[in-house]
């Protein structure tokens, strides 16, 4: 798959996870409100993928790739939720950080296992 594909498969984890995050607080999962909550992250997500691609070392697939977008995913949407007034509560930092790194680290080991490398 090429690097936009895994970028696009990012952004769709990234949804899921504020669609998963608003259900389990009881604000809803319209689509602006997911938008709203998902936006800093998917910023994270697009700095992660600009530094992955200035030093493409590895495939977009590998987890070396996502050891790049992963943090970056978390410390900029987290900045970016602070800039904006926005809690960033030490639990919602754990949650965060755990859940997008299964989702984003999880869906390149899928990859990997499927393709049988």
């Amino acid at each position: 798959m090429r690097g936009w594909a895994w970028a696009a498969i990012d952004a769709v984890l990234i949804l899921v996870f504020a669609a998963i995050g608003r259900a389990s607080h009881d604000e809803g999962t319209v689509i602006t409100g997911v938008l709203t909550t998902a936006w800093p992250f998917l910023v994270g997500a697009a700095v992660g993928w600009a530094l992955w691609w200035a030093a493409r070392r590895s495939p977009a697939s590998s987890l070396r790739a996502g050891l790049v977008v992963w943090p970056a995913t978390v410390i900029v949407g987290m900045a970016l939720r602070h800039l904006t007034g926005r809690g960033i509560a030490v639990p919602f930092i754990v949650v965060a950080t755990l859940v997008l790194g299964v989702f984003l680290l999880g869906a390149r080991a899928l990859g990997i296992r499927a393709n049988g490398r």
